[in-house]
């Protein structure tokens, strides 16, 4: 079914049902009951991985999975400032839930900066390689397509979120504003998520598969605001599996996740002009950030130069 087809055939479900559903595409841009056993998905050696309690029960044979994204929450950042260590997962030592700022849970000796723009963590070359220590991450909640009952977490790195289109392969973000042209919000689609094949290290794309019915819309409606679905999108991969008590709530990632998928800078090109390299300087007092402080938009285009 080609795209033009599946967005032309949403008039099987009422155009208020689809307007009162695209705040899920805006989350994208910038998750039935499951009681103890959290579930989510991880794609870590390039396998989509089904783990339910922090158990690994499932590894899926085929290289693409659909889903419907249920909800989305902002793109944040994390920086660690210890190697992985596999047999210890911990939070990490900075984090921001803006991409623009350190959370106000961060303790102030842990803080690595007063804005994320001005930070030394992200240089490039303060990670491994060029890459850059702190990270861009974000959780979604999804279902599968056979399975609209149960609310997976899905954690993506920045390489399977920022970046051009290419041959109609679609990061998130791209995929993001394809369906928002089009006006079809996502979790009103199912969408097939699939691996770059060309990339060393797991990284997806996404394209639209089908519109669902109405009835799977409401089905899937249900979930959006579940108990289960906010966190989804809010806990960290450690707390999802039952590792660690929710104690600095939910506005970073886990390293375990992170240090399996996260790779290099992302390829996607600015729009608009780029914000100068951040350069290496001494940790000082710096004025808190102004209303003209840069977007996320100008801090990727940096960060992806």
């Amino acid at each position: 079914m080609s795209d033009m087809t599946i967005f032309e055939a949403k008039g099987a479900v009422s155009a208020e049902l689809f307007e009162s559903l695209k705040d899920v595409n805006d989350n994208l841009l910038s998750g039935a009951p499951t009681g103890n056993k959290s579930r989510r998905i991880s794609i870590s050696g390039g396998k989509f991985r089904e783990f339910v309690g922090g158990e690994q029960v499932a590894v899926s044979k085929q290289d693409f999975m659909n889903v419907v994204i249920v909800n989305a929450a902002q793109i944040s950042r994390t920086y660690y400032a210890s190697e992985y260590n596999p047999e210890k997962v911990e939070p990490p030592t900075c984090w921001s839930a803006d991409t623009n700022t350190p959370a106000k849970e961060v303790p102030e000796d842990q803080r690595q900066s007063a804005r994320c723009m001005d930070c030394t963590q992200n240089v490039k070359g303060s990670g491994q390689g060029q890459s850059r220590a702190c990270r861009f991450a974000q959780r979604i909640a999804v279902v599968l397509e056979d399975d609209l009952d149960n609310v997976y977490q899905l954690q993506l790195p920045a390489t399977s979120i920022f970046g051009d289109v290419k041959n109609g392969n679609m990061p998130m973000q791209a995929y993001a504003r394809h369906l928002a042209e089009h006006k079809a919000p996502a979790i009103a689609i199912v969408t097939k998520m699939y691996f770059d094949e060309n990339s060393p290290t797991p990284k997806l794309f996404f394209k639209p598969v089908r519109p669902l019915s109405e009835e799977e819309v409401n089905k899937v409606l249900a979930l959006k605001d579940h108990p289960d679905t906010i966190r989804a999108i809010t806990l960290t991969v450690a707390q999802t599996d039952g590792v660690q008590k929710p104690a600095m709530e939910a506005l970073f990632v886990d390293k375990k996740e992170e240090a399996v998928v996260e790779v290099e800078p992302v390829e996607a090109k600015a729009e608009s002009e780029p914000v100068s390299e951040p350069k290496k300087v001494v940790k000082k007092s710096t004025p808190p950030p102004s209303e003209d402080s840069v977007d996320l938009k100008d801090i990727v285009d940096d960060w992806d130069d």
